[in-house]
């Protein structure tokens, strides 16, 4: 046997609803009876997993009465049979309470097996059930938990009815087990996501680091040739955002788990509209595929409610789709109009071959690309469904109408806005970074395994022409160094072949020698739990990769050079 109810005859408290489950706000008696006489089989318990309410029918089910179980823990009250040294429905309903707990969403159990003892007034003994659970979280307005209700059905009937010989008892189990075991493993695979994500970050921004980095400095080059200043500038425009874009890997995860957090401000409809249709005009190029902005609405001085960086990924991902899926020599426009009650409508239209009702109802599945593949378009079947996430995140909707043979006109809604104040123009390029001599020499240690980078902060460090830099590809040389050369700074990269960053930060603060050294950490893990990790160890700062050329000098300069 798995799991004993155990008849308890002693212990009351007075009404549950009053002592525990409605403590500030009293609840009309007629809702207490309406609960306690559901048909359903329910525990209401408390965060500490204290029964405060139960209803008539798992009293009934469970030979138990209201006054012997309220007041008192769940697994005081029903503990394993102690006659069964197999049993684990205790272990297995506790693991569902604790995951509930923990995570704060509904957990559904396997079928489980119970020995439920009978009163001596019925004779004694135990009773096999099988029960369905399922555990679901109450939060409350902070969003914490403050009750878990404990439903469960009975499928003793069903069971008996399908049982042959014992056999599906055995299989039952059998299966509860396996799926255990598998709830285990992917228990296991999602704690180790966030590594995943995280590493899967740092080596799509190493390269980028390089392709940005260079980009910058040629675009301070005062002797770079005018005619391919904005193809410098496109480059950099082009990397910037694949940037935002391996962000949102990380973001995949934090959708899922409902904790995607979105900075949502009045945000220039006309602005963002811009600067997409300037990244994908050369897609458009590529496949003969004119890109068209319409004025319906003066947009550029109308804002709507959204995160910038969120509402461009949607519009760049309608944009490129509706180039993408167009036809030779087609069209693509883009447009703004005013919606009802205070909202602004974002219409991106194509000439491509249109949509059937049976397409349009798997457009927003993940992973679902119609005929996409066999016609050689290239893709991941994410973007929509993606997109439709982002836009609900920020208070908006997205839409779709379609005409085989005509086209397919795709939109989104915000909610219409009037900034506070409105931002000053930005500038079409950062100002030009002064050189700057220091009164000393300023030795820089810069512990990082890629050639490619440490000639690029090498380049950047020109204009500082004071610093002279020392480069280790290994922690346990840049430890080494430091120790000979005693470093005014050390650059630190967190993915070194022989030993993590952190490794080395920590040694380096252990050592009495390099102790008072500030390490300055460049890193392409972008995690913000990561920054909060190594700050917390010691680190005088942290930049991310790509490093900006004005971010790097400043960090340097207030590390090396004190005021006063």
């Amino acid at each position: 046997m798995m799991f004993g109810l155990e008849h308890v005859k002693t212990g009351t408290v007075g009404n549950a609803w009053g002592a525990g489950l409605i403590k500030a706000k009293p609840i009309a008696p007629d809702f207490q009876a309406l609960f306690e006489s559901s048909p359903g089989l329910y525990l209401v318990l408390d965060p500490d997993l204290t029964i405060i309410a139960v209803s008539n029918s798992y009293l009934a089910a469970t030979m138990t009465s209201r006054p012997d179980i309220l007041g008192r823990k769940l697994f005081d009250v029903f503990p394993d049979n102690p006659d069964d040294p197999g049993a684990t429905g205790t272990a297995n309903l506790r693991a569902s309470l604790e995951r509930v707990r923990t995570r704060l969403v509904a957990d559904t159990m396997a079928i489980q097996k119970y020995d439920i003892r009978r009163p001596v007034t019925a004779g004694g003994g135990f009773e096999v059930r099988h029960w369905s659970p399922v555990n679901t979280p109450v939060l409350g307005e902070d969003g914490k938990l403050r009750y878990i209700i404990h439903r469960v059905e009975d499928v003793t009937d069903f069971v008996r009815l399908e049982q042959r010989g014992g056999e599906l008892e055995i299989e039952l189990y059998q299966r509860a087990q396996e799926l255990q075991r598998l709830n285990r493993e992917l228990i296991a695979v999602n704690s180790g996501r966030s590594e995943f994500l995280s590493r899967v970050s740092h080596e799509l921004r190493t390269p980028m680091t390089v392709i940005l980095g260079y980009s910058e400095l040629l675009s301070l080059d005062a002797g770079l040739d005018e005619a391919l200043q904005p193809w410098v500038a496109q480059v950099t425009k082009a990397g910037n955002h694949l940037l935002s874009l391996i962000d949102d890997i990380l973001d995949i995860s934090r959708i899922e788990a409902g904790s995607l957090k979105m900075s949502l401000e009045p945000v220039s409809i006309g602005a963002v509209i811009r600067d997409a249709a300037d990244l994908v005009r050369p897609l458009g190029i590529d496949n003969e595929v004119t890109l068209e902005v319409l004025a319906t609405t003066p947009s550029e001085a109308r804002h709507v409610v959204a995160d910038q960086q969120r509402l461009k990924q949607v519009i760049l991902n309608l944009l490129s789709n509706a180039i993408k899926y167009n036809r030779r020599r087609g069209r693509v426009s883009v447009m703004v109009i005013e919606a009802a009650k205070g909202r602004l409508r974002v219409i991106v239209s194509d000439t491509g071959a249109g949509l059937t009702e049976a397409q349009m109802d798997r457009l927003f599945v993940p992973f679902e690309r119609l005929n996409a593949a066999s016609a050689g378009i290239q893709g991941t079947g994410l973007g929509l469904a993606l997109s439709r996430q982002l836009t609900e995140a920020m208070g908006g909707s997205m839409g779709v109408s379609s005409e085989v043979g005509v086209g397919t006109s795709f939109w989104i809604e915000l909610e219409e806005t009037v900034p506070v104040g409105l931002a000053a123009p930005e500038l079409e390029s950062e100002a030009l970074v002064p050189p700057r001599t220091y009164p000393e020499e300023v030795l820089i240690l810069y512990a990082e395994d890629t050639v490619a980078n440490v000639k690029l902060i090498e380049t950047m460090l020109l204009r500082r022409p004071s610093v002279r830099i020392v480069a280790a590809m290994q922690g346990g040389i840049a430890l080494d160094l430091a120790c000979i050369h005693h470093p005014d700074l050390v650059l630190l990269d967190l993915h070194l072949p022989d030993m993590d960053g952190i490794e080395v930060l920590s040694r380096l603060h252990a050592d009495p020698a390099t102790s008072a050294i500030p390490v300055v950490i460049l890193s392409a893990d972008s995690t913000s739990s990561q920054r909060d990790l190594l700050m917390a160890a010691g680190a005088h700062a942290y930049l991310n990769k790509p490093v900006g050329l004005r971010s790097l000098l400043e960090a340097i300069d207030e590390a090396t050079q004190p005021v006063g």
